[in-house]
């Protein structure tokens, strides 16, 4: 096979892959839109329930998922809150602090922690959990704050990968220029290295909050339940979407309930897609600022 022929197989195959992706990720979403649009109504959301009364806190909602919108929320900016900043410390020091022995060793070890299945860290959360109850306090029990740290457990490897590989592939002269002219490594790496790491950033925090969306096996076995209520405190346990479209999934009783499911899976859909819209707007900011 000579080598332009190589090339056409291989764009043909390449095309064919690209064509089948797509079809499936839209096959998805039109299934997903065909089937949950039409249980798309206020009363989905806030059920029986007065919205007004709702979102002034004067009335719970028992039969609408409202409650589970906030648990998801509460759980991304919490597991966010924890995984960012501490990811983002660690992709440093093993960008810029750690010596070769340090930098593949823990390289190592986050590359095997990013490659543990979600069950068992939230097996851990549990464990967690029932070992502060038993030792510590008996009020305490798998709640939302051990959910959120475990879900940050989860999606930490993440943004240690993305802030490690964005700084190490920054050219080498804009990495020294500001070194050159006086400048402490602090500094530059403030002022010069992550301005310009960014971009890279932001693309690690948009996965990790898809990553806290939609894990389901990690709340399951650390705090989240079919009706709780909005959390009055970070030690309450909880509702979800991926536990109300789980459980509707597999207890629903008609077709009603299942189409219930397919809106909530939009609902969730649409929170991604809000969530990653801020951080792409973010990153391009940064991005534009800083070309």
């Amino acid at each position: 096979m000579t080598g332009n022929s190589l090339e056409k197989t291989v764009l043909v195959f390449s095309w064919t892959m690209v064509f089948i992706l797509s079809s499936s990720v839209l096959f998805l979403l039109g299934h997903l839109f065909i089937k949950g649009i039409p249980g798309l109504d206020i009363n989905l959301i806030f059920g029986t329930a007065d919205p007004l009364q709702v979102l002034l806190g004067r009335q719970r909602v028992f039969d609408g998922i409202f409650a589970a919108i906030i648990g998801t929320l509460c759980l991304i900016i919490i597991a966010t809150g924890i995984a960012v900043p501490m990811g983002i410390c660690t992709g440093i020091y093993l960008a810029e602090y750690a010596g070769n022995f340090s930098k593949k060793a823990l390289g190592f070890f986050f590359d095997v922690l990013t490659g543990i299945p979600s069950i068992v860290i939230g097996l851990f959360g549990f464990s967690a959990a029932v070992f502060i109850h038993q030792h510590f306090s008996e009020n305490f029990g798998p709640c939302l704050l051990i959910s959120g740290m475990s879900l940050a457990f989860l999606i930490m490897p993440y943004m240690i990968h993305y802030t490690r590989v964005s700084l190490e592939s920054l050219p080498i002269d804009l990495r020294r220029t500001a070194l050159a002219f006086g400048a402490t490594r602090l500094q530059n790496l403030r002022y010069v290295l992550i301005p310009h790491t960014m971009s890279g950033i932001v693309s690690g925090i948009i996965l990790s909050i898809g990553r806290c969306a939609e894990d389901t096996a990690v709340i399951l076995l650390t705090g989240v339940v079919v009706t709780a209520g909005i959390p009055t405190s970070l030690l309450s346990q909880y509702e979800a979407l991926p536990f109300y479209i789980y459980y509707l999934s597999n207890q629903y009783t008609d077709q009603a309930e299942l189409s219930k499911g397919y809106s909530a899976c939009l609902i969730l859909l649409t929170i991604c897609a809000i969530l990653f819209l801020v951080a792409l707007i973010i990153k391009k900011k940064y991005t534009l600022k800083h070309e």
